[in-house]
């Protein structure tokens, strides 16, 4: 198997993970608090990646550092510290935005679906630090924006509560994902990610003792939820999403994870038995057709540029 075969299955397991556990979340939201979730999830995500940082960094620089040597270099990378909290604050908005969200939404591939507008709203973003958005992001907007319309604007004209948190949630998805851009580059990005949880897990664990009464038969209920999204969605599809980058063209990679979205609405159809309205399929699909588009390079369509390349 070559390695873009390997990089492509990779990245579609990561995808399949994320899309089902926003079932999961679901799930676990009819029976414990959002802060508590996270608190849960979060720690559980940190545990799974202790190891795989242990395993990583002893491949790359050998056998001969101690796992107490592996932290202290970790912790003394103010660099890395920084990322991780701003990435950790970011990602607890966003995430409890989100799971919050999940709770009233109509069905769960529509929390997907509005999840997925960071990837649009990302390079629109990033105007305000100078860098140049092309034509297909305008478009794939306008696209976005149209399918919201079908997807959240009920024969009101009003936006759901839900809908509102979801959107909330992707502006602050775009916001961690800024913060990932500046310092990932730079920095271990696994132990950036293991920071990150800790943070949001330790954030969420306040905002819970403060706002939150939930009970051990609460947590027992939510147990394979929790366990799903910690291990799963948190340690593994993260680690995929790495191996799966390294060997993958970034437009193709990003094409593969926003199948997310696609497969949050069949997992929700297939176990949760929901059954979507055809003006709420409609919006789904046009914003997919903009979350596609939003990844393209404007060149793709340019024949010389083709040729040339």
């Amino acid at each position: 198997m070559n390695k873009q075969i390997r990089g492509s299955l990779a990245l579609f397991l990561a995808a399949f993970i994320w899309g089902t556990a926003f079932v999961a979340q679901s799930t676990a939201a009819d029976v414990i608090g959002p802060f508590a979730f996270s608190v849960i999830r979060n720690y559980i995500g940190v545990l799974t990646l202790i190891p795989v940082i242990l395993v990583m960094r002893r491949v790359q620089k050998g056998k001969d550092m101690t796992i107490k040597g592996e932290f202290l270099e970790i912790f003394h990378d103010k660099k890395l510290l920084m990322g991780g909290f701003l990435c950790g604050v970011a990602l607890c908005i966003a995430s409890n935005l989100q799971q919050t969200g999940i709770k009233y939404v109509s069905f769960v591939g529509k929390s997907g679906f509005i999840t997925a507008l960071y990837i649009i709203f990302v390079p629109i973003a990033g105007l305000f630090l100078h860098k140049k958005v092309g034509k297909l992001v305008w478009i794939a907007l306008m696209f976005a924006v149209t399918g919201l319309y079908f997807l959240c604007i009920n024969q009101q004209f009003t936006l759901e509560y839900s809908d509102i948190l979801l959107i909330l949630c992707a502006v602050f998805y775009t916001v961690q994902i800024m913060f990932i851009d500046k310092y990932a580059p730079d920095v271990d990005c696994v132990a950036l990610a293991c920071i990150e949880f800790f943070v949001c897990g330790t954030l969420s664990l306040v905002l819970m003792c403060l706002f939150e009464h939930n009970t051990l038969e609460d947590v027992r209920q939510a147990s394979f939820s929790l366990f799903y999204t910690g291990v799963f969605s948190s340690g593994v599809a993260y680690t995929m999403q790495m191996l799966g980058q390294k060997d993958l063209n970034p437009t193709v990679a990003c094409l593969i994870m926003s199948l997310e979205s696609v497969v949050s609405v069949l997992s929700g159809m297939v176990i949760l038995r929901e059954q979507p309205s055809g003006r709420e399929l409609f919006g789904c699909v046009l914003m997919f057709i903009g979350v596609i588009l939003a990844q393209l390079p404007d060149n793709l369509f340019n024949r010389k540029s083709l040729v040339e390349d």
